[in-house]
């Protein structure tokens, strides 16, 4: 199966995972509605609203999943893959929205109580509300896990909380109907809170990958592991992947050679690696070369570096070390720790060689720790 094809199967699995949601989201949202009204219920009313935002969460992933689609142009080469991180920002803003409304909504009943009641009836739609909504979260994580959706698994995890809160209901409806109290607006109120949580979840994880996630540590084992097993490989560094849309991730990675390799090998090795990481972990790769010498006549200064990069706390790699002995330069990355100054670190590490190596100049490219 081609690319585009792989693409537009997901694009129709998102969109039917999305419709299926619509459907049973307003079913839910019709009975909820008459049965709250009928049991002058603030609880079920709410529940109800918070279903209508999900039919409108479905629609907007919809919507999104399209755009999302569109083919790469002059003025987004990349495509527009992000807009499905969009999409389920905006659902985190419906879902935030529903609970301030409800929030309000719920100090108002709790200030002014009006009688409720509930029937077996009322009570059987309830207990159906939540099996549906059970369901409907199962069924959107795992649609949203198959297709790498951001906002099916949003919608799961927004049908999960919806399941608790009609569970709230429940309590409410034996709270009345046992001990003939009312605590709608008091429930109502812990929907509220509950409902703005999730929304700031789920805003939290759409904003987080159109910031920069860090990689998954398994993800970056796997991709040096498979590099490293290339012939001639002594080492592969400084992994970035920079995500553009679920399927849509360009990545960068250096990899350490012996210096006496030709140019026509260099080309091969790299080729082949590249369509490897490509068939095997789906991304487009640009790898650069770090030369290591290919004598041990500098193995003493190289050893000199690593014990005094061990011996500093910030430093959490040495790599790419080469020596040009025509230019008396060495070079080598150090990979430094966040929440430190890196060039105080650089220039301490660099202060320590010279006062071993005197006479020799130390070009030092500093790294950050992009990968766990």
């Amino acid at each position: 199966m081609t690319i585009m094809a792989k693409d537009r199967q997901r694009e129709r699995e998102i969109v039917k995972a999305s419709a299926v949601g619509i459907g049973g989201n307003l079913l839910l949202v019709a009975f909820k509605l008459a049965v709250g009204f009928a049991s002058n219920s603030i609880a079920i009313v709410l529940d109800a609203v918070n279903n209508a935002t999900d039919v409108m969460s479905s629609v907007v992933t919809i919507v999104g999943t399209k755009l999302a689609g569109r083919r790469p142009d002059r003025h987004h080469p990349f495509g527009y893959g992000r807009i499905e991180y969009l999409t389920s920002v905006v659902i985190a803003a419906i879902i935030l929205a529903a609970g301030i409304v409800s929030l309000r909504e719920s100090v108002v009943k709790i200030m002014h109580p009006a009688e409720t009641s509930y029937s077996a009836v009322t009570i059987g739609v309830i207990v159906a509300a939540i099996v549906v909504k059970v369901a409907l979260g199962l069924y959107f994580r795992r649609a949203g896990r198959a297709t790498r959706s951001e906002a099916l698994v949003a919608s799961g995890i927004d049908s999960d909380y919806d399941a608790v809160l009609s569970a709230g209901t429940l309590v409410v409806a034996f709270a009345q109907n046992v001990f003939d109290v009312n605590i709608d607006g008091a429930v109502g109120l812990i929907i509220s809170l509950v409902v703005i949580k999730a929304g700031v979840e789920v805003l939290r994880d759409a904003v987080s990958p159109l910031i920069g996630d860090r990689e998954d540590e398994g993800l970056v084992s796997r991709i040096e592991a498979y590099v490293t097993s290339f012939d001639g490989v002594r080492g592969a560094y400084d992994l970035i992947l920079d995500n553009f849309g679920p399927n849509e991730v360009v990545g960068s990675l250096h990899i350490e050679v012996d210096d006496d390799m030709t140019a026509r090998q260099i080309h091969l090795l790299t080729r082949r690696m590249a369509e490897g990481l490509y068939d095997k972990f789906g991304f487009v790769a640009t790898i650069g070369v770090y030369a290591s010498n290919t004598t041990g006549e500098f193995a003493p200064m190289r050893a000199a570096l690593q014990q005094i990069a061990d011996e500093h706390p910030a430093v959490l790699q040495v790599h790419g070390f080469f020596v040009d002995e025509e230019a008396k330069t060495v070079y080598f990355d150090l990979v430094i720790q966040f929440k430190v100054d890196p060039e105080a670190v650089r220039d301490q590490v660099v202060g320590a060689m010279e006062k071993r190596y005197p006479g020799w100049r130390f070009d030092v490219v500093i790294d950050a720790d992009y990968e766990d």
